[in-house]
């Protein structure tokens, strides 16, 4: 579904991808771990248009996606959730999610969408009509995907999902993403709870200083680096 190839990218002239290779398969949960700015975040940026592409190629299907504009992008099913959980504070719940739809001109197709979310984030339904500043954490990480989900993506990009919620709503947020692995959806996750991201993953790449350094199934958990560096030595 994406191939990612020999991918250079950064900002501004700043390289801080140097040639990377990555594969999301139809149905898939790929992750990327590794420490502050390995150029986890870069990749999920390079996919959507929000990182400048120097040099390599980005594809979707068979379509070469490198450089599409975002809306394009969305267009194609890609959706993306950025680290921070972003919403437009001086917008109601209901509004912020409309957003995600703004590419759909069918009322009713955007409605059914609408009553998805819903479904998936009850809460949401409840607040829609507050103003989403007024939202907890783990309600404003929940409208951030339910925004993204507004589209009905086929791949969906995560960015730090689970970044300072308490163990309670990380474990809501990644049983979350499981659910929608089994609709259908594909999805490339930066993560920084290594474990738990090695568990969910069907791949897990580790990134180090711009590069690839390891890959694997669920068994990298077992690699003397991973548990050395990533889980403190343990499991």
């Amino acid at each position: 579904m994406l191939t990612i190839k020999d991918l250079h990218a950064g900002y501004n002239g700043l390289k801080v991808l140097k040639g990377i290779d990555i594969m999301v398969k139809p149905k898939e949960i790929v992750a990327l771990i590794g420490p502050n700015g390995a150029g986890k975040s870069t990749v999920i940026k390079s996919v959507f248009n929000i990182a400048n592409v120097y040099s390599g190629s980005i594809h979707y299907h068979t379509e070469d996606i490198t450089n599409l504009k975002t809306h394009q992008l969305m267009k194609r099913g890609i959706s993306y959730v950025n680290q921070g959980r972003i919403n437009f504070g001086n917008l109601t719940v209901e509004e912020n999610l409309l957003i995600g739809a703004d590419d759909i001109h069918d009322k009713n197709v955007i409605q059914k969408n609408l009553a998805d979310v819903y479904k998936k984030f009850p809460v949401l339904r409840e607040r829609k009509k507050d103003l989403a500043y007024g939202l907890s954490g783990g309600q404003q990480q929940m409208l951030a995907i339910g925004r993204a989900l507004m589209n009905k993506p086929t791949l969906l990009l995560l960015d730090e999902p689970s970044l300072g919620l308490s163990p309670l709503l990380q474990k809501q947020v990644f049983a979350l993403i499981a659910e929608l692995r089994t609709e259908g959806i594909a999805i490339l996750i930066v993560e920084q709870n290594a474990k738990k991201a090695i568990e969910m993953a069907d791949r897990t790449y580790v990134l180090e200083d711009g590069k690839i350094a390891l890959m694997g199934g669920k068994d990298i958990v077992h690699h003397e680096k991973i548990k050395q560096v990533y889980l403190g030595g343990s499991y």
